[in-house]
């Protein structure tokens, strides 16, 4: 996929300059400041990121990534690692390790850390409004937010779902109802906001919410299934995290070897809807091809 490749390394390099840029602009004190920046960049994988950009680059190919486009990224992403940052907490998940390096509040205590999270959340919505990314489009502007704000409240609905399923036993229903809010609502956002980026029509927005659907559980999935089959230094997080918790999982539920065939069944039907609406050949549908390979 040397086309994905190129194109995600083109995207990342100016999305991690905006970031640093972006967050540096606010002027936070010290050492909110470095918390807040910590956090996000230890590496993450920018799996919202860019979807949002591959979305758009698949419905307008010949477009470099618009303004809306950067601003709906930083958004996605700043929600995102405001969730990691409190998961990490001694409250929630209590996890020492975040992507090969110590967790926000291991390194800036647990005050900063939930101060830099706080931080994230808004800064998440601050993008919708800040001049940083230039010219706002009055009516695209308000379908992003209409479409992001609603999802950026599921994925805590969904956080809180995952702390009350723990030390239980819950069926595949009751799972999937936490994962599509706590996983999968951040990436239909992603989704559908690189769709209203490139001026979507409804039929494509449907199909792509769609394929958004099968993604975020597809992902979640994966993400059980290396929680036991990974490794510490593989994850870049504790591995067997998951059964410490006595959380409910896909492994937990359905054992290792059919949760991995129903991650491949989500993915495979992910990119079906992607082949029959869109094209067979396209930078989304890398993407999903990227993420299916993916060991961390």
């Amino acid at each position: 996929m040397p086309a994905f490749q190129q194109f995600s390394t083109n995207i990342l390099e100016q999305f991690n300059t905006d970031i640093h840029h972006f967050i540096s602009a606010c002027q936070l004190p010290s050492p909110l400041h470095d918390a807040t920046l910590y956090a996000m960049t230890n590496g993450g994988k920018r799996v919202r990121p860019l979807l949002v950009a591959s979305t758009f680059a698949m419905l307008q190919p010949q477009t470099n990534i618009t303004h809306a486009v950067r601003r709906a990224m930083m958004s996605v992403e700043c929600l995102h690692g405001y969730s990691l940052v409190h998961d990490d907490l001694p409250c929630i998940d209590n996890d020492d390790l975040r992507r090969g390096r110590p967790t926000c509040h291991i390194v800036f205590g647990e005050a900063t850390a939930l101060l830099a999270g706080d931080v994230l959340q808004n800064l998440a919505f601050e993008a919708f409004s800040s001049d940083f990314f230039g010219d706002i489009a009055n009516e695209q502007t308000k379908l992003l937010l209409a479409t992001f704000a609603p999802r950026a409240r599921r994925m805590v609905m969904g956080q809180m779902l995952d702390l009350n399923g723990e030390n239980k036993t819950l069926n595949q229903q009751q799972l999937e109802a936490i994962h599509q809010d706590k996983t999968g609502a951040l990436i239909e956002a992603s989704v559908l906001m690189g769709a209203i980026c490139a001026n979507a029509n409804p039929a494509q927005l449907q199909a792509l919410e769609n394929f958004a659907k099968n993604i975020g559980l597809a992902f979640q999935v994966q993400d059980d299934i290396l929680d036991v089959i990974g490794n510490t230094e593989q994850l870049g997080k504790m591995a067997g995290s998951d059964e410490k918790l006595d959380k409910s999982t896909y492994v937990k539920l359905l054992g290792v070897e059919p949760a991995q065939q129903y991650a491949e069944n989500l993915f495979q039907q992910a990119k079906q809807i992607i082949i029959d609406n869109f094209s067979a050949e396209n930078l989304l549908l890398n993407l999903v091809e990227w993420l299916w390979q993916r060991q961390h």
